[in-house]
């Protein structure tokens, strides 16, 4: 399996409060950021601008995309973490093994 291919939890529970509203509004922000850069390094190619300046946008974009992993795993924590912890048990040992598996993926760059 692709560690780089997310694994979607089908069975994972839904919570009232899945997006906490200030992070949801600030996120969608930042996805909307992310898409005009991207739109913005794909016309630098079309138009053959220096590879420095496609390289800088490009740089530009991945910073973004972690401040949205930050924005999520914050989330996370606030949300779906605290009531899996508050469960105890498997749910407990389930949450650790998430964010377990969020920090190899975050660190598996190459």
């Amino acid at each position: 399996m692709n560690p780089w291919i997310p694994r979607r939890v089908s069975s994972a529970p839904r919570y009232p409060e899945c997006v906490i509203d200030d992070i949801k509004k600030r996120a969608l922000h930042r996805t909307k950021i992310i898409e005009g850069q991207l739109r913005g390094i794909e016309k630098m190619i079309e138009n053959e601008d220096y590879c420095v300046d496609i390289i800088t946008l490009s740089l530009a974009v991945q910073k973004s995309l972690a401040s949205l992993n930050k924005l999520l795993v914050e989330n996370h924590l606030r949300t779906h973490v605290s009531h899996m912890y508050e469960q105890g048990g498997d749910q407990r040992d389930d949450a650790v093994a998430e964010l377990v598996r969020i920090f190899e993926l975050s660190n598996n760059r190459g």
